[in-house]
């Protein structure tokens, strides 16, 4: 991996972790769009025989697939989703809130309800992998935030079914309706509506850049989540630190996708030196070496800083989607983090523990976007809706402060909406 020492805590002379260019994609996926918003169903089954190579007969999932995936899954796989799903009800739970009201001593009263988004669309990638976790980070808030109704969309692999983790972890997590579509065609289906689709009302889940790119496009007929970039990873780490670890860590995104990014920022130069050799000695073990290297060569690096503040600084301008705070006396360094989408506190807490088990959700921000947006959580799936009530006598003691704002601003039927409720001799 590429070393470099840096002094000067600009964004600019760091290089933001988005730097895999947008790829150029939009005229396709508009063209993909407006054939779905067209010709419905039948676009959906001609795409997943030309980019799927599914012949699919149907496009919904039934109960019986359903029941079959969850019978299908081996004891310890049913164990593992078992124990993240409860953790991550546990932790999603805790962002449950209620509206609020605020009285007057005069019997007016203000406040905000919270209500429940009715439709939502949940997109996971499938195809060649399957993503379960994913699922549950999308759908488990969704329920709790009390969604009526979840649909859930997935590419189906050549013989034409969802993988029976992604149906398992579905039935699981109370998704309720599945179905075999996937890219922006899945997209267009969940904003538009098909014969057999229905027409949700936000969008959330990760994807690739048609997907990305697709969610963009919607966005105002629908709500979307987020548009989601590459994986990445950033480690603070201190001199004491298990280089194997590290390294580990650093590839455990780098094998997500060519694009993904991969940082260390140390203190240590010794450590940055370790890492960069362990970095070659894993990557020549993994499965999916040539994905992993191609990240760490683009976009991986190394930056040693003068000490650990500047460390944590350094990661706070570039926003990452993952950062892990790798040294003993890691917890004293989180109130110095200002821009991150998950921290992960100490040497014993991988970036992985959240990709599946501790109930965190890893739909998170990328690009830089940690600077200002959030993880995916149960806020996503409701809206605040505000209201107020006044007496007779309470507008009339702020008429005329109504219609001093509205003349202000050159809107007289504002001021003579507040002043025609006055008595005639008031105005």
């Amino acid at each position: 991996m590429k070393i470099e020492r840096v002094t000067a805590l600009s964004r600019g002379s760091l290089r933001a972790l988005d730097a895999a260019q947008r790829a150029n994609v939009g005229e396709q996926v508009a063209a993909i769009i407006a054939d779905v918003y067209e010709r419905g169903d039948e676009a959906l089954i001609d795409y997943a025989r030309r980019f799927d190579k599914a012949e699919l007969t149907a496009l919904e999932v039934s109960p019986e697939e359903l029941e079959e995936a969850e019978r299908a899954l081996s004891p310890e796989l049913r164990r593992a989703m078992e124990r993240a799903a409860r953790n991550i009800r546990a932790f999603h739970s805790a962002q449950l809130r209620e509206g609020f009201r605020l009285s007057g001593e005069d019997g007016t009263y203000l406040g905000q309800k919270i209500t429940p988004i009715e439709r939502v669309g949940l997109y996971i990638p499938g195809g060649t992998a399957s993503y379960p976790s994913t699922v549950f980070m999308n759908a488990i808030p969704a329920k709790l935030a009390g969604c009526a109704q979840i649909v859930m969309v997935s590419p189906p692999n050549a013989s034409g079914k969802i993988a029976a983790s992604i149906l398992a972890a579905a039935r699981m997590a109370g998704v309720t309706r599945v179905f075999k579509a996937g890219g922006a065609q899945a997209i267009a289906a969940l904003a538009y509506g098909t014969q057999s689709v229905p027409r949700v009302d936000k969008i959330v889940g990760p994807g690739n850049a048609f997907v990305a790119e697709a969610k963009r496009q919607v966005f105002g007929r629908v709500s979307i989540d987020m548009i989601a970039g590459p994986s990445e990873i950033l480690i603070v780490a201190d001199g004491t630190c298990d280089p194997a670890w590290v390294a580990a860590d650093l590839l455990s995104q780098a094998e997500h996708d060519k694009l993904a990014t991969a940082v260390l920022v140390t203190d240590s130069m010794p450590l940055a030196e370790a890492v960069s050799r362990e970095v070659e000695r894993q990557l020549r073990l993994l499965p999916r070496e040539e994905i992993a290297r191609a990240s760490i060569e683009n976009n991986g690096r190394i930056l040693v800083t003068d000490d650990l503040s500047s460390a944590v600084e350094a990661a706070n301008e570039l926003a990452p989607e993952h950062l892990e705070l790798c040294m003993d006396d890691a917890e004293r360094y989180l109130p110095l983090v200002r821009n991150a989408g998950s921290v992960f506190i100490g040497k014993h807490c991988p970036e992985a523990l959240g990709d599946y088990l501790a109930g965190t959700n890893h739909t998170l921000p990328t690009g830089g976007t940690a600077r200002f947006s959030s993880p995916l959580g149960v806020d996503d799936f409701v809206k605040k809706t505000q209201y107020t009530y006044y007496t007779r006598e309470a507008l009339a003691r702020v008429a005329e402060d109504i219609a001093v704002f509205a003349r202000a601003e050159g809107l007289e039927a504002h001021a003579r909406s507040a002043l025609a409720r006055l008595p005639e001799a008031e105005r």
